[in-house]
């Protein structure tokens, strides 16, 4: 398998929505298909170049996938795992945010950052989040260098249940906002935020607050989120 590559960058080339290039090693040409932000920051034809690569095998031909970064490299490769994502719009995701970006948001569930990158609806987004957040929080959470220290994705926003509502209170607020037609990942992602965002005025309980005023605030919080 190839998983780097160095040499020089030869030529460049566009197909549809496909961008890539071809790096001369040693006398041999290896064509690579790269991400668009990185292709229209490729520098001369001519200098030197060093990419981390992701080799697909396929039963109709092998693909060579290039990366600067060999986070970039391994965040690609969690993505194409989830059923439903193919190396494009992995390759999409990567150009519409970067890494950091990428991780928060599939971390915190944001569904409508997800959802701007090309092919990705909320079904795939909300996917990409329940398969891939505990996954990218072992492996970036502890993460070094520039643009990658997530050790802090979640912050207050994501504390443990013990510091939301009271179980019962916490349960009455799921499923009435289920029944309203909101789904899991979003009912989460609102009372992590009420919590976090200090929206319990201390009248109302603070996070003791009843069901009502849970309620009342997450529907509040979600309302922006569609605005």
């Amino acid at each position: 398998m190839i998983g780097w590559l160095q040499g020089q960058l030869a030529d460049r080339w566009q197909q549809n929505n496909r961008c890539g290039l071809l790096l001369v090693c040693h006398g041999v040409g290896y064509e690579l298909q790269i991400g668009r932000q990185q292709w229209d920051q490729l520098p001369a034809n001519g200098t030197e170049l060093s990419l981390h690569v992701h080799h697909a095998i396929r039963d109709d031909g092998w693909t060579l996938y290039g990366f600067r970064e060999r986070h970039e490299r391994d965040l690609f490769r969690s993505l194409v795992a989830v059923s439903g994502v193919g190396p494009q719009m992995a390759l999409g995701l990567l150009g519409s945010l970067n890494t950091e970006q990428l991780v928060r948001a599939i971390i915190q569930g944001d569904l409508r950052l997800l959802s701007q990158a090309p092919g990705v609806g909320k079904r795939t987004a909300e996917r990409l989040s329940v398969e891939l957040r505990t996954r990218l929080q072992e492996r970036f959470g502890a993460a070094h260098g520039a643009g990658d220290d997530l050790s802090d994705l979640d912050g207050p926003a994501a504390a443990g249940p013990d510091l939301g509502p009271a179980p019962a209170v916490r349960e009455e607020v799921q499923l009435t906002l289920a029944a309203l037609g909101y789904e899991s990942l979003e009912i989460n992602r609102a009372l992590r935020a009420v919590l976090a965002q200090g929206q319990l005025e201390q009248e109302d309980g603070g996070a003791a607050a009843s069901a009502e005023v849970w309620l009342r605030e997450s529907l509040r919080w979600l309302s922006r989120q569609v605005a």
